[in-house]
C-alpha cells in the first residue's frame, strides 16, 4: 500500500464545524476578513466561512516562491483594503513557518486591526522559527499528505480524505494506484 487515511472526510467535517464555532464566538460583530492562501487553502476554507456564522469577507492571495532562500512574494495579492480590518489568515498546512512568518510580515505593513493564523494541518515538529498558530485543524508529523486541497503536481485535490503517503518512492512511481485506493473508500 503507498497510501493510508490519515483523517476521513467524517472527521475533516467535524473539526471544520468545531473551527468555525470558534471563529463564530470570536468575530461576531467584527465583520471579519477571511484570506485563503490559494490553492491548497480552498476547499478548507470554502468548508470554513460556512461553518463560520457570523458577516464576514472572504478573498484570496498566492504566493511564490523565488531566489536561493526561497524567499516569499506576492503571486497574486488581495483585492480588499484590510486597514483596520480583522483578517483571519486561512492556511492549508504549516510546516516550517518560514512562509507564514514572511506572508505575517507582509500583511502587518497593511496595518489590520488583527491577523489571527487558521491552518487546517500544523506541522509543529517541521518548525524552523516561531509563528502564531491561532487554530489548527489537525498536528500532524511529517507525513507527505494529499487531499481535501492538498495536491502532487496540482492532481488530488479533491479526495474527501486526506491521505498520508507512506511509500512516496512506490507513489511517484504508480500515483494512480492512490486513486484507485480511495475509490475503494467511497
Amino acid at each position: 500500500m503507498t497510501a493510508e487515511v490519515l483523517v476521513p472526510a467524517e472527521r475533516l467535517s467535524a473539526r471544520v464545524a468545531e473551527l468555525g464555532d470558534d471563529l463564530t464566538e470570536r468575530f461576531a460583530g467584527l465583520d471579519p476578513v477571511f484570506l485563503g492562501v490559494l490553492h491548497g487553502s480552498f476547499p478548507f476554507l470554502a468548508d470554513l466561512v460556512r461553518a463560520t456564522r457570523c458577516d464576514l469577507e472572504v478573498d484570496f492571495l498566492a504566493l511564490t516562491r523565488f531566489g536561493e532562500g526561497g524567499r516569499v512574494r506576492l503571486a497574486h495579492d488581495s483585492s480588499v483594503d484590510i486597514t483596520g480590518r480583522h483578517v483571519i489568515l486561512v492556511e492549508d498546512i504549516i510546516d516550517t513557518g518560514l512562509t507564514l512568518r514572511s506572508l505575517l510580515a507582509q500583511l502587518d505593513t497593511r496595518s489590520p486591526a488583527s491577523i489571527t493564523t487558521v491552518a487546517l494541518l500544523d506541522k509543529a515538529t517541521r518548525r524552523l522559527v516561531t509563528v502564531p498558530v491561532d487554530h489548527a485543524g489537525f498536528v500532524i508529523g511529517d507525513e507527505f499528505v494529499l487531499g481535501y486541497g492538498m495536491d502532487w503536481e496540482g492532481q488530488f485535490r479533491n479526495l474527501p480524505d486526506l491521505w498520508a503517503v507512506v511509500d512516496l518512492a512506490g507513489f511517484m512511481a504508480n500515483p494512480e494506484a492512490l486513486r484507485s485506493l480511495a475509490r475503494t473508500q467511497d
